[in-house]
């Protein structure tokens, strides 16, 4: 009766773990105050434009002639139109309104993308990776069977990122049926420049292979020749469906909103993808509400884009003294320049999780272990630069200070 596949998943969700594990260790030191670098969760207000976009909307809702009820299950043409414009046309991508589909975020876009593809498709995955990637798989039973010990799936290709590689995956040596990239990465904070983002397109037309490309942190990306959008790739609009959220540029991780991009001309076996995320949209998804959407729009306006740039500039400072004090400590650390996280080699040859439970237990800061991510993760730790500032530096001086 119960979908089995479920079963399979190792454990709890990774974060899950992590805050039982924190939740353990405050009831056993309620004096003790944790500084949180884990969860990639935003600390900053939702800009002024924004908040402000969301008033007059609350506002709209209160006056039968402007009230909203069901929004469109693919988005308000206001929304698609201003993305359009803004994040595709300004860039050179020739990306239309109607294959922009807004949602309530990249998460859950990331895990129900994998809905529209047939159950024997072949997922090839960077390593280390989200895990939302893989754990949707495994509960449309694609994955096959889990080795524990190697922390690997027997049916997932795997690209390793490791230091050797400077954490840029090579084409597979399986060929793989779709393949999930997520650039700039979480979650090692590694990019690519534009002309190897090509050589991916180039490959996933060769192969018939299908790209997932999670652009969730491109608003973070500092360095000139790295991609904003695949769509700046030539072929890309025959080979890759492109997801983005609102979470990480905008602070909407409390208020949810995001947004899929299918091209029309993107099919395989004759069957156009965007029909199919349609479908799939209009039968499961009522719609992002119209006061979030209002706000969605806001961030794009002059004012919204300033402040947003603010908020990115000030989390980027973060990674920045993060990176920095982290080098100075003698650790090796990777990530903070396209990316608001830094990830780092565990010292002494501690697994991650060692180095995490050392971590919280001597200096009260939690991140997040590499091995969680995958395989690869294996020895390396995730910290991120969402804290405030104040936070930032007193998490660095208990690292610095403290014999773990």
């Amino acid at each position: 009766m119960i979908n089995t596949n479920y079963q399979k998943l190792p454990g709890s969700y990774l974060f899950s773990t992590i805050a039982k594990k924190v939740k353990e260790y405050q009831e056993k030191h309620p004096e003790k105050e944790i500084v949180r670098l884990g969860i990639g969760d935003v600390t900053q207000p939702i800009a002024p434009t924004i908040l402000t976009a969301m008033h007059h909307a609350v506002d709209e809702m209160g006056k039968a002639e402007t009230f909203r009820g069901y929004a469109p299950d693919l988005g308000y043409d206001f929304l698609r139109e201003t993305i359009a414009k803004q994040d595709y046309k300004a860039r050179g991508c020739e990306i239309e309104a109607d294959e922009i589909f807004i949602s309530d975020g990249a998460k859950s876009d990331s895990g129900n993308i994998q809905e529209i593809f047939a159950e024997t498709i072949r997922i090839a995955v960077c390593d280390p990776v989200y895990p939302v990637y893989v754990d949707s798989n495994v509960m449309a039973g694609r994955c096959g069977t889990y080795d524990e010990k190697r922390g690997m799936w027997s049916d997932v290709i795997y690209m390793p990122c490791t230091r050797e590689n400077s954490f840029i995956p090579a084409f597979p040596q399986e060929t793989p049926d779709v393949i999930y990239l997520c650039l700039p990465n979480n979650p090692t904070g590694t990019t690519v420049p534009k002309t190897v983002l090509q050589d991916w397109v180039d490959y996933a037309n060769k192969q018939g292979a299908v790209i997932i490309y999670d652009a969730a942190y491109e608003a973070y990306i500092t360095e000139s020749g790295v991609a904003h959008s695949i769509y700046e790739c030539e072929g890309a609009r025959e080979c890759a469906i492109e997801i983005r959220s609102f979470s990480k540029n905008a602070g909407f991780t409390g208020v949810r909103l995001g947004f899929t991009v299918i091209p029309k001309e993107l099919k395989r076996d004759g069957v156009s993808l965007h029909g199919l995320w349609a479908r799939r949209h209009g039968t499961k998804f009522n719609g992002a509400p119209y006061i979030i959407q209002r706000a969605g729009e806001a961030v794009y306006t002059v004012d919204g884009q300033r402040e947003i740039k603010e908020q990115i500039a000030y989390y980027m400072r973060n990674a920045a003294t993060i990176k920095e004090g982290l080098s100075d400590a003698g650790y090796e650390v990777f990530g903070g320049v396209n990316a608001p996280y830094i990830w780092l080699k565990t010292p002494d040859q501690m697994t991650s999780w060692e180095f995490f439970d050392r971590l919280l237990e001597k200096a009260a800061v939690v991140g997040t272990p590499g091995s969680g991510f995958g395989p690869s993760g294996e020895g390396y730790f995730r910290l991120t630069a969402f804290g405030s500032y104040e936070n930032t530096l007193k998490a660095l001086e208990r690292i610095r200070t403290t014999n773990l």
